[in-house]
């Protein structure tokens, strides 16, 4: 597989240039950014080409890799997968509903591999344990936490204009909607969201197993009070989400590996783009609760 890289931010250089340049299934074809000369010294960097033209760089690899801000990310997974090519996409799949949709009726047309890349989901030990506890059930409640300081000056984060904007909500939100859904079952109901300090926003979702989770969210907490987990309550027990030694190239080369084999036997990964779409739909609910459109549990999450 000839796999194109589209961006070239802290992400794009610190995960994905590194995980496609060091993957033995595929060929890291190519590079392509919004600033030009970033993307030819990231090419540079791993031997491979930089491309003026993304429809250029599309048209020579079978699937693309994306490391762009979400409504962009959106707009180019689009493209690609009218043009045949596969994709591998961050987390969140989109900035709109709307714009997820596409990307997912893109999809399905044409017939290509989607997976998009929740961190946790390819961590070796987080996985196993997401799913040992899905066959478990039994699951009463559940806790998660999710506070990152992506906004302190030694952050490779920092400048992202569209963490800046979206806030927690949207950045890290998705991780621990990977984690929760497939554990909990889906979300028909954000029963409560609320804001706390600056990003700091807080969550309670009903899900179909008959379980309630609650999420605390922020990308603006003390550095020394950053950090993630995931507590379930339950007839086994209680249980949390392991942590790891592993890092983001350790994990984007399995999510490398798994949108190699979605392709090539054409099963859908559950991290797919249809997946991403459900996390995008529930991210909109909370958001449309914190703006005070709707009431607060005031009805069903829009499916």
């Amino acid at each position: 597989m000839r796999i194109g890289l589209l961006g070239t931010g802290p992400w794009a250089r610190m995960a994905h240039a590194p995980a496609l340049s060091g993957h033995g299934e595929v060929e890291f074809a190519g590079v392509w950014g919004r600033r030009p000369q970033a993307a030819e010294e990231l090419a540079d960097r791993y031997g491979t080409r930089a491309y003026d033209e993304v429809d250029a760089l599309i048209a020579d690899v079978d699937a693309v890799a994306v490391a762009l801000p979400p409504e962009a990310q959106a707009e180019l997974a689009v493209r690609a997968a009218r043009a045949g090519r596969h994709l591998l996409l961050d987390k969140p799949l989109a900035a709109t509903v709307a714009q997820g949709r596409a990307v997912t009726e893109a999809v399905r047309e044409a017939g290509v591999a989607s997976l998009v890349f929740f961190t946790t989901r390819f961590q070796r030990a987080a996985d196993a344990w997401i799913g040992e506890q899905a066959a478990a059930g039994g699951w009463f409640t559940a806790r998660a936490q999710w506070l990152g300081a992506v906004f302190t000056t030694d952050s490779p984060f920092a400048a992202s204009a569209w963490r800046r904007e979206k806030g927690a909500l949207w950045d890290v939100g998705p991780h621990a909607l990977s984690v929760l859904l497939p554990v909990l079952g889906d979300v028909h109901r954000v029963a409560a969201a609320s804001r706390g300090p600056r990003d700091t926003v807080h969550l309670v979702l009903d899900h179909d197993g008959g379980a309630t989770s609650t999420l605390t969210l922020s990308l603006t907490a003390p550095p020394a009070a950053a950090g993630a987990g995931v507590e379930l309550r339950g007839t086994a027990g209680v249980t949390e989400l392991p942590t790891g030694t592993e890092t983001p190239v350790d994990a984007l080369t399995r999510a490398v590996t798994a949108l190699h084999t979605a392709a090539r036997t054409g099963v859908p990964h559950p991290c797919d783009a249809a997946f991403a779409l459900r996390v995008t739909e529930i991210l909109a609910e909370a958001e449309r609760l914190l703006d005070g459109q709707v009431r607060a549990g005031s009805g069903p999450v829009p499916g």
